[in-house]
This record gives C-alpha cells, sequence and structure tokens, in this order.
C-alpha cells in the first residue's frame, strides 16, 4: 500500500512542478490553478535571486519565466534563474540587465549546470550581451557593461 501512496504522490508533484499528466482521481482545471500559483512562487523566489534579470523583463517576467519553467522541475531559485539567463543568452533576448548580472555571476562561481555553483578560488570572468565582469580576490567588477 505505500508503494502505491508513494507512486501516486510522485504521479501529483509530476502534474504539478513538471509537466505530468493530471493523476487519475483529480480535477484537471484545480490542478491547473494550483500549478500556475506555484509558477508564480517560484518566479518570486528567482526573482529574489536574480532581480536584475527580472527587473530587465519587466513586465514580461512573469510570463518568460512561466514559459520556460512549466515542464521542468525546480533546481534551486539561484539555479533556476542561471538557466534561464543562459537559455535567454543562447536566444539572443537576455535584457541588458540580466546580461550584467549573469557576466557577474559567472564571474563570482562556477556552475555547471548540473551541480549547485561553487564559488571560484582563482581569478575568473564572465561574459554575457556585451556584458563582461572580472573576479579578483572575492570581489567582482563589471569592466563593460551591456549594450542597451
Amino acid at each position: 500500500m505505500s508503494g502505491d501512496l508513494a507512486e501516486r504522490q510522485a504521479a501529483l508533484v509530476a502534474a504539478l512542478v513538471a509537466g505530468g499528466p493530471p493523476p487519475p482521481g483529480f480535477d484537471p482545471a484545480a490542478l491547473a490553478v494550483a500549478r500556475a500559483a506555484l509558477l508564480r512562487k517560484r518566479a518570486g523566489e528567482v526573482a529574489r535571486h536574480w532581480p536584475l534579470l527580472a527587473a530587465g523583463l519587466g513586465p514580461r517576467w512573469a510570463v518568460t519565466f512561466a514559459g520556460w519553467a512549466a515542464g521542468r522541475p525546480t533546481g534551486g531559485s539561484l539555479r533556476d534563474g542561471w538557466d534561464l539567463a543562459r537559455e535567454l543568452r543562447e536566444r539572443g533576448t537576455l535584457p541588458p540587465l540580466g546580461a550584467e548580472e549573469l557576466a557577474a555571476r559567472e564571474a563570482a562561481d562556477r556552475y555547471d549546470g548540473h551541480g549547485p555553483p561553487r564559488p571560484r578560488r582563482l581569478p575568473g570572468w564572465g561574459r554575457a550581451g556585451g556584458a563582461v565582469a572580472v573576479q579578483v580576490a572575492g570581489r567582482v567588477r563589471l569592466l563593460r557593461p551591456a549594450r542597451r
């Protein structure tokens, strides 16, 4: 019985946060409302870790984040923002404020897209959307702002 419960719980979590189909016995409309509420909450958490990215997207933030995050389980707010910023950079739609924030993060920390970000011990640099940042002795400096 506990295996069955665990399977049903996993199906519910997948439907809520990973784009899975509604499990049997659940109202699809109610699940859609809950899914939207969780995406809004998740977007707020990511915006707290990536304020310049969210500000750069302005009123498009919630829609952009929800479109990106729907069907993806969270990796944590910091990692979600980092992954979104990298994807926007690849698409050429990263706003200048987001580019500067991404460049500064990549100068300060190492992140491979799989494990948690790790602080750099040696000098590092980051580049995104024309912005260039360097980190030396634990201090990050934006050398060149992003193109506006």
